[in-house]
């Protein structure tokens, strides 16, 4: 059986978890990482060198990194809807994978999320955080008129595209920051709302992370 290690409050955990449902797997969830701990035993050292959740193993397969698992559990056990045979079609998804791990999680969940809701009020700075919300705004008016025209990143069912991006909603819609008109993204918001898998793995209360910079 698939085994999956990391807490559900992990934005990187969540995407791992939300994924594996969507594709119907039955699996086995540790809690690790955070107060849960584990990360520095030396069994986990052994499934993962870095210590960091999240953590896969499937029947003997290890992989860890959250999108390298997402790539495996596709491959694994979503073809073709989700890993197409033509490299051409499967780019389709795995360029917005990409794009929102180099462009849009540093800026939203590092800069906004860590930078103004995990970090205390004294040690806040409240120029940079600034800096990064306009600069979330700018991705999420690319995500809408990419939305404006099909119901999902991908096309017209969900796809890997949506996984990474699609995560950070849950989190982007629920701060109390400025945010640009983006009636297209909302929609989409609604749309993945209405799948149980992800409101059971994305749609977690975050309050226990507020003000912490601990995990």
């Amino acid at each position: 059986m698939l085994r999956i290690w990391g807490r559900r409050s992990s934005f990187n955990v969540q995407k791992v978890l939300w994924f594996a449902s969507e594709l119907g797997l039955a699996y086995e969830h540790i809690p690790a990482g955070g107060e849960h701990g584990l990360g520095d035993t030396p069994e986990f050292r052994a499934l993962n060198p870095h210590g960091r959740v999240p953590v896969i193993d499937d029947d003997g397969t290890v992989v860890w990194e959250s999108h390298t698992i997402l790539r495996y559990l596709a491959a694994r056990h979503g073809a073709p809807d989700f890993w197409p045979t033509d490299p051409a079609a499967r780019s389709q998804a795995e360029r917005w994978m990409d794009w929102a791990h180099t462009s849009l999680q540093p800026a939203f969940l590092t800069g906004v999320f860590w930078g103004y809701y995990r970090t205390p009020e004294p040690l806040r700075d409240p120029d940079r955080i600034r800096a990064h919300v306009e600069e979330c705004a700018g991705y999420f008016r690319l995500l809408d008129a990419r939305l404006a025209n099909q119901p999902f990143l991908g096309g017209e069912q969900l796809t890997l595209a949506d996984i990474p991006a699609g995560t950070a909603l849950y989190r982007y819609f629920g701060l109390d920051i400025a945010r640009p008109d983006v009636p297209h993204v909302q929609a989409w918001y609604q749309r993945l709302q209405q799948r149980p898998s992800y409101r059971e793995h994305v749609m977690v209360p975050f309050g226990e992370l507020y003000g912490r910079l601990d995990y």
